[in-house]
């Protein structure tokens, strides 16, 4: 079966989660770790988190995708930025323990100006400090689509810092990941409508598919190569919509993909929960055919 879902508030709690995923017919989802602007957490409740766990037994979830405030930017030029970062992350992952066996995705950051070289080693250096030996909780660099001075635009950047935290402590390399934005490689320049097999071959070439652990499933607003990152709903397009060259047997590759159905598939369109339902509806019935 599928494994699908999409972003849902914590406002009100895990188990709440829980109950709001399979009200929508999703079994994942994914969550902000705290309020997306990166503020403090509230205390956890054990009690709670063990509800949603229990519910996730149940009913045969697939692994969640935790995801970081987008504010969080670890190879910011600005040493403050880092240094929140570096520490909003280790406590994520500290917190998540009590989900042990999902994923904690995050955006790699921008180097400010410092060059993609500088910025890449900078958030190597932070994964080596937030993430811990023994940890349950694998951490996902995202694919980025390379607005501005966005590190992550191409796979080779993702691959060396990956590299990187595996040279100085290569006891974390087994919880280190990649999280496939559909919308995101489109508009960095990865042809996913006409050439989907050579996207994962490249892929695979350079993080290695082993590594690809999530896919956030988005239409983009923007022409292949547009480095923009606006996410559409399914359909409205240029990956999905016919009349601007896509069309829904591009998400149907995606989801029946041999690399790729097996992996949890995270909506991130512009959607309330009743559009969410109809969306994982579609790619339901999108995975099943032949």
């Amino acid at each position: 079966m599928l494994t699908i879902g999409c972003h849902l508030s914590i406002a009100n709690g895990y188990a709440a989660m829980g109950e709001t995923a399979l009200s929508i017919g999703a079994n994942t989802f994914a969550f902000f770790t705290r309020n997306p602007r990166g503020g403090n957490v509230r205390a956890l409740d054990p009690d709670d988190v063990a509800a949603l766990a229990r519910t996730m037994e149940d009913h045969a979830f697939g692994p969640l995708v935790a995801h970081a405030p987008y504010t969080y930017n670890p190879c910011s030029a600005k040493e403050g930025a880092r240094t929140f970062a570096l520490g909003a992350m280790r406590e994520d992952l500290e917190r998540l323990e009590l989900l042990p066996g999902n994923y904690y995705n995050f955006h790699p950051g921008a180097h400010t100006g410092q060059g993609a070289q500088r910025g890449m080693e900078l958030i190597a250096e932070t994964l080596c400090q937030v993430m811990f030996a023994g940890q349950r909780t694998c951490v996902l660099l995202e694919t980025m689509a390379g607005k501005g001075t966005e590190v992550g635009r191409t796979f080779e950047e993702l691959a060396a810092v990956i590299d990187a935290v595996e040279a100085r402590r290569g006891e974390l390399a087994g919880r280190l990941g990649v999280c496939l934005d559909t919308c995101h490689v489109s508009d960095a320049g990865y042809d996913i409508v006409h050439d989907l097999d050579g996207v994962l071959v490249d892929l695979d070439r350079t993080v290695g598919l082993e590594r690809l652990r999530a896919v956030h499933l988005n239409d983009s607003k923007n022409p292949c190569g547009a480095h923009k990152d606006r996410h559409a709903r399914i359909g409205e397009g240029y990956l999905g919509d016919p009349a601007l060259g896509g069309g829904p047997e591009v998400f149907a590759a995606i989801v029946r993909h041999p690399a790729l159905r097996g992996l949890p598939f995270i909506l991130e369109t512009p959607n309330e929960l009743d559009g969410y339902a109809r969306e994982i509806s579609l790619m339901r019935e999108l995975s099943a055919g032949s």
